[in-house]
């Protein structure tokens, strides 16, 4: 059974599609996602989402990095007590505004209907829901990601595998690689939180973007089904009890 481990890295990721933002600590609640996780997303023309009966919508109705790589090419930082969204360019900001306010959400709508250009199948609009979000799943989870299967998987194919193709939300080292697959239905303790491993990740075409250039340069999934014959890195987990997460807190298989 892999055990101990620790926790490398926490990220999350306001805006779906988006760059992600690194944390040092976090507190989790049950039955929920990462703090401001996935909170907006920017539609790709209509969608039929409606904030006033949110429900879940598959990842091609928004900008997502499964057809726009370009995304991969912009940074973001997002504030949680003002709303304001930065969005940058190699260091360089290139639009910055609110998303709480209908003139700031207007102002990221129009830098990201010219930032698409031939991609944007009509109107984009910037949507949220309180307490909705815009997961690649219906459940309110977090995503776990072993470092060792990353490398191993980088290893078969002879090429560097940066771990922020797969957007997870804790990173972390220690197991054995593959082994996380063992875990389904087990319980872990992460740092002051508990969670309740529930299934694999599947793996779409985002992952083939390199986070560092924006280009599509490695087929992962392709990949990862010539080395375990599924489609398959990561796992999702569901909070079962609340807890301050941080970087270097250990993750110990329960029971």
């Amino acid at each position: 059974m892999p055990n101990p481990a620790h926790i490398v890295s926490l990220y999350r990721y306001p805006v779906k599609g988006l760059s992600g933002e690194k944390l040092k600590s976090v507190t989790l609640q049950p039955d929920a996602t990462f703090p401001a996780d996935r909170a907006f997303a920017i539609e790709n023309g209509p969608s039929g989402f409606d904030p006033a009966a949110p429900s879940w919508q598959p990842k091609i109705k928004f900008l997502c990095l499964m057809r726009n790589a370009k995304l991969a090419a912009l940074e973001t930082l997002y504030d949680d007590a003002s709303g304001v969204l930065v969005v940058s360019r190699g260091g360089v900001p290139l639009v910055e505004a609110s998303l709480k306010t209908e003139a700031g959400r207007a102002a990221i709508e129009y830098f990201f209907q010219d930032f698409m250009g031939g991609e944007a199948r009509g109107p984009v609009k910037v949507l949220e829901s309180p307490g909705h979000s815009f997961s690649d799943v219906a459940a309110k989870v977090a995503h776990i990601v072993n470092l060792a299967t990353v490398e191993n998987l980088a290893a078969t194919i002879n090429k560097e595998v940066h771990p922020l193709r797969f957007r997870a939300n804790i990173y972390l080292d220690g197991w054995k690689p593959w082994s996380e697959f063992d875990l389904i239905g087990k319980t872990i303790r992460v740092g002051g939180a508990e969670m309740k491993i529930t299934k694999r990740v599947v793996r779409c075409a985002a992952t083939e973007v390199n986070p560092k250039t924006a280009e599509r340069d490695i087929d992962v999934p392709e990949a990862i089904w010539r080395k375990t014959s599924e489609n398959d890195l990561g796992i999702y987990a569901q909070v079962i009890t609340a807890g301050k997460i941080a970087d270097g807190d250990k993750v110990e298989v329960l029971g």
